[in-house]
């Protein structure tokens, strides 16, 4: 059996070393390296070659790439580097790892074509500038080969573990048993679809009920899949930190028979970093000093362990003084399930993505809570710029960036005397206004090439949104709109807000989905299964199941209450009445509640008014902004035996993925899930929706929020007399488009 490395991968293990320093520098879009090998190699003569596929072997090691260029009249193999600013500021721990990459091809190169020597030249083309800076030398192919074979005998020690541990994982996985006595009622079903879709290399949607136990019947299956259909990774992405939560419990319950599976989870990095005070690099941060001399060891420690949550990774880089985040980010490579964020594969700089396209891995993924992806993926491929950013900008900016910023602020000043109405939507972005920022852009990108050690933090901020801004507006096609909203400005002024609203994400996903050797997408609310198919860009092959619930009727009381109006105008008046109504259920029945607002907004104001006319009913409440920890606590006030009211908001962190199983919970209210405000963008997204889909779209669209928690409330309550009491505040639920759309609600409604 053979290990296949790359390249990249093989230098980057072997001859990486000293500090980690991520020190600010505009380093090229890929683009724009893709422009400047072009650049590069159109300078070249007649004849010379690009992208010439090489390999090569050593002992189990199988070395594969692609060389950037090779000149055969001159002997020439060139390694090419795009980069900006000063030539003498790429640290000497980078250029090291060039030669070693370009060394390696020099090798392969000799190898394949039979060459006694061979010169090998490092290209460093500045883009902004477009000169090169070369460095060259001869070397003999008995030279190279001891380099190449001096760097594979330093992996292969690590390759061969590598292969034991693959063999071992396969075993282990192909008798892998469920971990609990027997399947729940339709749990079954869909670890079977799961299981036939990864054989089938087919994308599955599941709808499946709260309380079924989707994650360990997602996993189960996809890890009984893995060794037949050889698959290198299993990505687990989520919306949710509850949703990692829920995924590492169930993998730990997995592997509990022994299974040696490597679990990683990824958090982003403001969460991880243990020095939120220093910058990343040796001169600040203890951890980024010498990173990469500590690394092999920590690498080693780490993947001795079978779960590397949060806590773990900080273990091991606390014990071997290296950053957790960077850790997990190398962990990647070695590890069997990664369970983090959607944005990991789906974001437009998608690391996992990245990775797997590079390593050429065949991935399983599982989409948890799928019905997020959607408005999820919408805000990755939407940009907006800020006038009021730009001013602060504008006003400090260095003198090198006066005359382009003064550009861009006419051109901007421009737009707002051109419109107006308060709010428009367009099909474009003013050519005027595009080149004033492409310009202004690449002149930051300038200023921060020549200036690295420049601090400010609001020019970044801008800089990183107006290349987000370029990169959509490059991409602007049928899927977006562009709307501009008026904003007031200093002293009387008005500016202008700049959108670009990605509507249909469908054609950035669907190279995601194609990348991947299988993907199942589960939630409890993924229906209209056509709706989310169209939207999220799934394959027209793409198949569909809805598993039955394990629960029954009996166990959930729904009452509707049409009397009050939760619509915006009558929200004031509204909360008196709902008041009353949470007050007098909780002194029929006392225990533990949920009350889910639409706002957070509209939760305060019903906490303060329940709180004036209850006072002795315990309370706690969700929060703008909280963390983990402030999270965890809203939970843990959900003692088996308390009693009180959580309020919090639809569609938050408390909304779905949450287990309060039994008597933890009595029941909920929900004070509507309101409907879109009538504003121009909502009614230009309905219009197109309704184009593409047709009328009740927005239905499916806006209660999978809404549906959950309900089947929540029926899951927590096990027994027939014990009742969930959701309360609906708003006729608008019991339009017959909902009733279409979610029949089971009204044959238990008895209110």
């Amino acid at each position: 059996m053979k290990y296949s490395i790359a390249v990249r991968t093989l230098a980057e293990f072997t001859a990486r070393a000293g500090d980690l320093d991520l020190r600010f520098t505009p380093a090229p879009t890929a683009l724009e390296g893709i422009a400047g090998h072009a650049a590069v190699a159109a300078r070249r003569p007649a004849g010379y070659q690009i992208e010439i596929s090489l390999a090569g072997e050593y002992g189990a090691l199988s070395v594969r790439g692609r060389a950037d260029g090779y000149d055969p009249a001159q002997n020439r193999l060139e390694e090419i580097k795009t980069y900006r600013g000063d030539f003498a500021r790429i640290p000497a721990n980078h250029r090291h790892l060039h030669w070693a990459q370009a060394k390696i091809y020099g090798w392969l190169m000799c190898d394949r074509l039979g060459l006694s020597e061979i010169r090998v030249a490092l290209v460093y083309f500045e883009i902004a500038r477009r000169t090169e800076t070369e460095l060259v030398e001869t070397f003999s192919a008995a030279e190279l080969k001891a380099f190449f074979e001096q760097h594979c005998a330093r992996f292969l020690d690590w390759a061969t573990a590598e292969l034991a541990h693959r063999q071992r994982r396969d075993a282990a996985l192909a008798t892998l048993r469920f971990p609990h006595p027997e399947f729940r009622a339709g749990q079954r079903k869909l670890a079977e679809a799961v299981y036939r879709a990864a054989c089938r290399r087919r994308v599955l949607m599941a709808q499946a009920p709260t309380g079924i136990g989707k994650t360990v019947g997602t996993l189960f299956p996809l890890l009984r899949a893995t060794p037949g259909q050889g698959l290198d990774k299993i990505f687990f992405l989520t919306a949710k930190t509850s949703g990692r939560a829920l995924a590492l419990e169930a993998l730990a319950r997995l592997c509990s028979g022994g299974a040696p599976l490597r679990v990683l989870e990824l958090v982003a990095r403001d969460k991880a970093c243990m020095h939120p005070d220093k910058a990343c690099h040796g001169e600040s941060c203890p951890l980024a000093r010498g990173f990469y001399d500590r690394l092999p060891q920590a690498r080693r420690a780490a993947i001795a362990q079978p779960l590397l949550d949060k806590a773990g990774v900080n273990d091991v880089a606390q014990a071997h003084e290296v950053c957790p985040y960077y850790l997990a980010q190398d962990l990647v490579r070695w590890s069997d399930v990664v369970v983090g964020d959607y944005n990991y594969y789906f974001d437009s700089g998608a690391m996992l993505h990245a990775l797997a396209e590079a390593e050429q891995w065949r991935v399983g993924l599982l989409v948890d809570e799928a019905h997020n992806l959607l408005e999820r993926a919408r805000a990755m491929y939407s940009a907006e710029l800020d006038p009021r950013a730009f001013q602060a900008v504008r006003h400090a900016a260095p003198p090198a960036l006066k005359k382009d910023f003064e550009r861009l602020q006419r051109a901007w000043s421009a737009l707002s005397r051109e419109q107006a109405e308060p709010y428009r939507i367009g099909e474009e972005v003013p050519p005027s206004f595009a080149g004033a920022l492409q310009q202004a852009s690449a002149a930051i990108g300038t200023f921060y090439a020549d200036h690295p050690s420049h601090a400010d933090t609001a020019l970044q901020n801008f800089y990183f949104d107006a290349l987000h801004f370029q990169r959509m507006l490059e991409s602007f096609d049928a899927h977006s709109l562009v709307d501009t909203a008026h904003v007031p400005l200093a002293r009387g002024r008005q500016g202008i807000v700049l959108g670009i609203r990605n509507v249909i994400p469908a054609p950035f996903l669907a190279p995601r989905f194609a990348a991947a050797h299988a993907c199942t997408l589960f939630s409890a609310t993924l229906g209209p299964w056509h709706f989310y198919c169209d939207t999220l860009g799934l394959p027209q092959d793409a198949a569909w199941i809805e598993a039955e619930s394990p629960f029954d009727a009996r166990q959930l009381d729904v009452r509707i209450e049409r009397r009050i109006s939760t619509r915006y105008r009558d929200r004031a008046a509204s909360l008196p009445a709902i008041v009353e109504l949470i007050g007098a259920q909780y002194a029929r029945r006392p225990g533990n509640y949920l009350a889910f607002f639409s706002s957070f907004d509209y939760l305060q104001q019903a906490l303060d008014a329940f709180r004036t006319r209850f006072p002795e009913t315990p309370v706690w409440a969700q929060a703008r902004g909280m963390d983990e920890a402030a999270r965890a606590g809203f939970l843990t006030r959900f003692a088996a035996d308390g009693t009180g009211i959580g309020f919090a908001v639809l569609g938050g962190a408390f909304g779905e993925g949450i287990d309060l199983a039994g008597e933890r919970l009595v029941g909920a209210f929900i004070a509507t899930l309101g409907l879109p405000q009538v504003n121009p963008f909502n009614e230009e997204i309905r219009q197109r929706m309704e184009a593409a889909f047709g009328s009740g779209w927005d239905y499916a669209y806006l209660f999978p929020g809404l549906r959950k928690v309900v089947q929540a409330a029926g899951r927590v309550i096990r027994t027939p007399d014990d009742h969930g009491v959701v309360v609906l505040m708003d006729d608008r639920f019991a339009r017959p488009q909902v009733r279409r759309l979610l029949p089971g609600w009204w044959n238990i409604d008895r209110g």
